[in-house]
């Protein structure tokens, strides 16, 4: 049975699913009841205005229409008589909704069919802002106005009312239907978005209970994929790393247990009589504890520099004269082994870092020039100056080493053939801490090899220059 907290941390996507989901549409909603109601109220004040207007020009029409009836039949009639003004309650019947108002010449009220009855109302009265006044023109003079007014505060037959109610309708469905829609574009949208996050949340999980081999299935190029691409890789990483570590523990296991065994056999043979306490048995013993703790000092170094346990020295160093008393120090070493070496150093190769770790890499170059050159060989030191980067360069003329093996130099415990064996001294870290002292200068290591006819390994670290110089004394000012 799984941990309660392993099973808490499956249901825990699933409720953060729906609730982000459920956030998601309602915001879509709210978004869509938003802008749906801005738009109709926007909409609704633009058919109020545009009504009013139409009105407004409908009491106009009637008015003038009034007007021009009225003074015809002034012409007719010659004076303010009811025979005059006896059109203007068809008129009004026809424009049902206003109220016609006659005045004439002198002030008089000669027609008035508005709820309130006045008799009469001087030229000068104000009008109200509906009303609309025109002149009745008789024999081409004024012989008095017209006034229709508006009944109600806006002027519209049975037919425009309808026409304004179905268009609000129109307007209040089409906001109900853009809410029904954005709510449902929400969800598919929010579910959409959230599959892929519980994708990568049951990947994290996966790899969180140790199924390393979980990756998730999202694609595209958007932020999320990207992310699912990047959890994937660093899954691929955590993978590799484990199998490395495996693969560590599997060779320090059976580096050290040669010597052991081989010191274990020798102490029993000698507790058992078989073989004597001689100097000879106890050389052997001597040179396979020796061998330990060469082994062991060697991964504990490499371990300090990857973790950056290893103080790091940084002052200016003279690459030349730095490699040249390592060369001469190897000077004996080389002759033993029956080799030659040579050197060679531009002036003035100037690097910012830590002279120890530096010197130790380049020693260790050497060291695997000369264990994998045999006798009558050579090898060539040389420290070149290039535009940005300064390089150290070891050469052999050894066995070498095929395409397919030089990507593995730098592992650990690596040998690319039974040539590259225990016996000939080397533990098979060297070349990992090379590589890791360079990558503490923030430079790299380069090799170049063709089996059977010598290999060239080229340190580059970074030049120091003037530029550096004067940031670096801003700096220690600055503290």
């Amino acid at each position: 049975m799984a941990p309660p907290s392993k099973t808490r941390a499956k249901k825990q996507p699933i409720g953060g699913r729906l609730r982000y989901a459920a956030r998601l549409t309602i915001t879509f909603a709210l978004i869509a009841i938003m802008t749906s109601l801005i738009a109709a109220s926007m909409l609704i004040i633009l058919w109020n205005q545009q009504f009013l207007s139409y009105s407004h020009e409908r009491v106009e029409e009637i008015a003038r229409s009034a007007a021009e009836t009225t003074g015809q039949r002034y012409e007719i009639f010659g004076d303010w008589i009811p025979d005059t003004v006896a059109a203007l309650p068809s008129i009004s019947v026809i424009a049902k909704g206003t109220s016609i108002k006659v005045v004439s010449s002198v002030g008089m009220v000669v027609y008035n069919n508005s709820p309130v009855q006045q008799t009469e109302m001087p030229l000068a009265t104000p009008q109200t802002p509906e009303t609309v006044t025109v002149p009745v023109l008789a024999y081409g003079e004024q012989v008095g106005t017209i006034s229709v007014t508006p009944l109600e505060s806006t002027y519209l037959s049975e037919t425009d009312i309808r026409f304004r109610l179905n268009a609000y309708q129109g307007i209040i469905i089409a906001a109900v239907v853009a809410v029904i829609l954005a709510t449902i574009v929400g969800l598919l949208f929010a579910r959409g978005l959230v599959s892929p996050i519980d994708q990568i949340t049951e990947t994290v999980n996966d790899i969180k209970e140790g199924k390393l081999a979980a990756r998730t299935e999202v694609r595209g190029s958007d932020e999320i994929a990207v992310l699912a691409r990047t959890l994937n890789e660093m899954a691929d990483s955590i993978e590799e790393v484990r199998k490395f570590e495996r693969q560590l523990t599997t060779d320090v296991a059976h580096e050290l247990r040669t010597p052991l065994m081989a010191m274990q056999a020798t102490i029993e043979a000698i507790i058992d009589g078989v073989l004597p306490a001689d100097q000879t048995r106890l050389a052997t013993i001597d040179s396979e504890v020796v061998r330990l703790g060469r082994l062991v000092d060697a991964l504990l170094r490499l371990s300090r520099l990857e973790n950056r346990n290893v103080e790091f020295k940084e002052e200016e160093i003279n690459l030349g004269e730095l490699i040249a008393g390592l060369v001469l120090s190897h000077e004996k070493l080389i002759e033993d082994s029956e080799l030659s070496i040579e050197f060679k150093a531009d002036a003035k190769v100037i690097v910012f870092g830590d002279a120890d770790l530096l010197r130790q890499a380049t020693a260790n170059l050497i060291s695997n020039a000369v264990r994998y050159t045999s006798a009558g060989g050579k090898i060539n030191v040389e420290v070149r100056r290039g535009q940005i980067m300064a390089q150290i360069i070891v050469a052999d003329t050894g066995m070498g080493i095929s395409e397919e093996d030089i990507k593995n130099v730098f592992s650990r415990f690596w040998r690319a053939d039974a040539g590259r064996n225990r016996e000939s001294g080397g533990l098979g870290v060297g070349l990992a801490v090379v590589k890791e002292i360079a990558d503490r200068h923030n430079g790299w290591v380069n090799v170049e090899s063709i089996l059977g006819r010598g290999t060239v390994f080229t340190i580059y670290v970074p030049l120091f220059n003037e530029t550096m110089r004067r940031q670096r004394a801003r700096a220690a000012k600055a503290k």
